[in-house]
C-alpha cells in the first residue's frame, strides 16, 4: 500500500483526484457517493483552502481513504505537488 502526503490544500486536493480517477469515478459519481455537488468536488480537487473539513472527510470515505495526524517528516521527501 502506498502512503501519500499532503500537507496544503492543494496537495490533498491532488490526491482525492488521483484516487477518484483510479477508481474511474466522475467528478458527478463522485458527487453523488457523498452527497454533494459536482462543483464541490471540482473545488476541493483545485486545492479550495475554503472547503470544510468535514466535507474533505467525507470525499475521504467515499474513496476508502482516511486523514491521520501524525509528526511531520523531516528530511529530502519531495512534495507530491513536484510529481504533478
Amino acid at each position: 500500500m502506498m502512503t501519500d502526503l499532503a500537507r496544503n490544500p492543494k496537495q490533498i486536493g491532488n490526491l482525492i483526484r488521483r484516487t477518484r480517477k483510479n477508481f474511474g469515478l466522475s467528478q458527478s459519481q463522485l458527487g453523488e457517493k457523498t452527497g454533494l455537488r459536482q462543483e464541490t468536488i471540482s473545488l476541493i480537487e483545485t486545492g479550495n483552502p475554503a472547503a470544510k473539513l468535514e466535507t474533505i472527510l467525507a470525499v475521504l470515505a467515499a474513496l476508502d481513504l482516511e486523514f491521520r495526524i501524525v509528526p511531520r517528516s523531516k528530511g529530502g521527501a519531495a512534495d507530491i505537488e513536484d510529481i504533478f
